[in-house]
């Protein structure tokens, strides 16, 4: 069987379209990229082509005859930079522009090269908010231990995720605790000897993170700090006065009902002339 010269398998191996894939690139809105061009050692680019090419087609930019273009109608138009070594750079990053882009380069031999990679853009992470509830017992003394469930919330921000910090200069482990929905609830039970111990609820994405802390020994007292009311005074005040305004309501309503007819019988009474009046005096033992 006769063999083929090297010389014609180098041929048929260069003229073959060369692809890569599945690279990922993460980013935030507000920021920018820059999706690099990459390509084997060797590979002299005589043109090269950007393109959005998911969730619509679009041209982005182009390398010919060593003149740089990036002036095309895109929703990257005046948002777009494709630098010397081919890279193109995309900001400021809005919320759509999430997708998948490719970059066509073609060597001084007419050999092909196309890269393909996948932009992921994030919002910012914002400050979450932590709320502590308390379950005590006892009425004249603080207690010596205090059940807290922590709660923290962010906005609704896609892959988000929450995790809880033990803040203390001394690590003695987490306490014993439990995780509800998904790390948002936090429950630990805490004693006089962790007064000054804090907690920090942090939210996270692929780009951004923050937190928020808190020191829930503060709120496991029954009386509340000088301005301020515990959920339980609240509920003293609250419920009694309710109770008092819904009596008054019923009583003014059962009252003034049979009143009010008896008002209008004594108006008309009075309406009526002394010569009815007299007979009705003269009667009376």
């Amino acid at each position: 069987m006769a063999m083929r010269p090297l010389w014609s398998l180098l041929l048929w191996e260069a003229l073959l379209p060369i692809t890569v894939t599945g690279a990922q690139v993460l980013s935030k809105v507000g920021g920018s990229v820059l999706l690099v061009a990459a390509r084997p050692l060797g590979f002299q680019v005589r043109e090269a082509i950007w393109r959005s090419v998911w969730p619509s087609e679009e041209l982005l930019a182009t390398f010919f005859r060593g003149s740089l273009e990036t002036l095309y109608h895109s929703r990257f138009l005046g948002r777009a930079q494709l630098h010397s070594n081919l890279s193109l750079e995309l900001g400021p990053l809005e919320s759509g522009d999430s997708g998948n882009f490719s970059v066509l380069m073609v060597d001084t031999r007419g050999q092909t090269w196309t890269q393909t990679l996948q932009l992921k853009v994030y919002d910012a992470v914002p400050r979450p908010v932590v709320q502590v509830f308390i379950a005590v017992g006892g009425d004249a003394q603080p207690p010596k231990t205090c059940q807290v469930f922590l709660s923290c919330w962010a906005p609704n921000i896609s892959e988000i995720t929450y995790s809880w910090r033990r803040e203390t200069t001394m690590d003695f482990g987490m306490e014993p605790h439990s995780l509800f929905t998904d790390g948002q609830l936090l429950s630990v039970s805490l004693g006089p000897e962790d007064r000054g111990v804090a907690y920090s609820c942090i939210v996270s994405n692929p780009v951004s993170w923050d937190l928020a802390t808190v020191t829930p020994w503060d709120s496991c007292h029954h009386e509340a700090a000088p301005g301020k009311a515990s959920y339980k005074d609240v509920l003293l005040v609250a419920v009694p006065v309710s109770l008092l305004l819904m009596l008054v309501t019923l009583f003014s309503a059962w009252h003034w009902g049979p009143c009010s007819g008896k008002k209008k019988k004594d108006v008309r009474a009075d309406r009526v002339g002394p010569e009815t009046e007299n007979p009705l005096v003269q009667d009376l033992p």
